[in-house]
């Protein structure tokens, strides 16, 4: 499988891919990426793996940028993510829509405002050699997005962002013919 190192654990850093940055960065002018190295990073600010991102303080900084480990820790930087922007920040997420996991139903469903992203992103990991291939993900993504302030759907009116239309990469096949999407009994829909 040409895509299998992506199903692998060996590494749950993934570079975020610069198009899809630089579209919402044009649009949020991002001041921290809460989770990058210092060959990874998309804002000049940014917290690594050292400084350990889950202890530090996101609010002062106003526009979060994140993308966090796709592994385990994702439901810790999901609840920090959403903690943060209680305090009054803007935290934007691209995650993995992984909507059957508990993180999700913990720290998105109800609490954000979900994008999902047409098509696979192409991802590369941060320990990749120059030249190395890029595959595409193998699963949906999606951006979350987490208002400052109370939670977002709860305790806020659902407000619209101004989110981007992203490219597909993928074509999502054919229309379904007229007579397949309504169930007939004797030529009666039920």
């Amino acid at each position: 499988m040409k895509n299998a190192v992506l199903f692998s654990s060996k590494s749950e850093e993934w570079e975020t891919p610069q198009h899809l940055f630089d579209r919402l960065n044009a649009i949020y002018q991002f001041k921290l990426d809460a989770c990058a190295t210092a060959r990874n990073a998309k804002c000049p600010v940014f917290f690594s793996k050292e400084e350990n991102s889950l202890e530090q303080d996101w609010a002062p900084f106003g526009r979060i940028w994140l993308n966090p480990p796709y592994g385990r820790a994702i439901a810790q930087f999901m609840r920090k993510a959403l903690e943060e922007s209680r305090k009054g920040c803007l935290v934007v997420c691209l995650v993995p829509a992984r909507t059957d996991t508990k993180w999700w139903h913990d720290y998105v469903l109800d609490k954000g405002h979900v994008t999902f992203i047409r098509g696979r992103l192409r991802f590369k990991r941060t320990d990749a050699k120059p030249g190395a291939p890029i595959y595409p993900a193998p699963f949906p993504s999606a951006i979350v997005s987490y208002l400052p302030g109370p939670s977002y759907v709860v305790d806020a009116p659902r407000i619209r962002l101004p989110l981007p239309a992203f490219p597909s990469t993928l074509s999502h096949g054919r229309p379904r013919p007229e007579s397949s999407h309504v169930a007939k009994r004797d030529g009666q829909g039920f």
